[in-house]
């Protein structure tokens, strides 16, 4: 990996937090690490991290606030947060996504692979796309760079929100897969939330306005392709 992540690991246990912050060091992290989630969210909006693994049960503010709290603070910094967790119950893992989660990890999970997981998470996070289209006459020129939430057609930044970026940002990751429209809900809203066939048509309409027609297909009736 080249590029030095950031990553906060907010924990209330030292031995669990001395351990990961050893395993993600040698891997070329840069860590910092937090005791309860009141501290996680302070550290999180000063150091920035690429990405948080964030205890639920923690003192002075459990995980789930901490995780509204850092989402509730800037559209234009949304870090990926992983959930760590004891418990592997089904309401613990809804109750994470309705409070912005994007994953989580039950422990006891070795460290080595949980490592492992973190950097496939970051590099579909925040892994650049670059992608060129011959329309015949011309060249289409195609640039998504996750980090910062931009995207540059001919070298002329698009301006996304957020939920179009990330539609964007996640069919592309993968050049001229199929994602099915439930892959594309769990994703972005999780499997609970309540969008329609007719919301995602409207969203993928709104991105071919500016990104063009031709990077995107639909297969009709099944969900859509980004297309290299």
């Amino acid at each position: 990996m080249n590029e030095k992540y950031r990553i906060l690991i907010a924990d209330d246990e030292e031995d669990i937090t001395e351990i990961f912050q050893f395993n993600f060091e040698k891997d070329n992290f840069e860590v910092r690490t937090a005791g309860d989630g009141k501290s996680a969210v302070e550290m999180a909006l000063n150091f920035k991290p690429h990405l948080i693994l964030m205890d639920i049960m923690m003192p002075v503010m459990d995980g789930m606030k901490a995780c509204q709290e850092i989402r509730q603070y800037s559209e234009s910094y949304y870090p990926l947060i992983c959930m760590l967790t004891a418990r592997g119950e089904d309401y613990s893992k809804i109750a994470g996504f309705d409070s912005g989660a994007d994953d989580f990890v039950v422990k006891p999970v070795s460290p080595k692979v949980l490592v492992t997981k973190m950097k496939a998470l970051l590099k579909l996070r925040y892994g650049q796309v670059e992608a060129m289209l011959d329309t015949g006459e011309t060249k289409d020129e195609l640039y998504i760079d996750r980090e910062y939430y931009s995207v540059y057609r001919n070298k002329e930044e698009i301006e996304f929100p957020r939920k179009e970026f990330e539609i964007l940002s996640l069919i592309a990751s993968r050049p001229n897969r199929l994602f099915r429209r439930e892959e594309i809900y769990n994703h972005i809203w999780s499997s609970e939330a309540a969008v329609g066939d007719r919301t995602i048509d409207v969203y993928i309409r709104k991105i071919r306005s500016k990104i063009g027609d031709n990077y995107i297909k639909t297969v009709k009736g099944v969900g859509y392709k980004f297309i290299q």
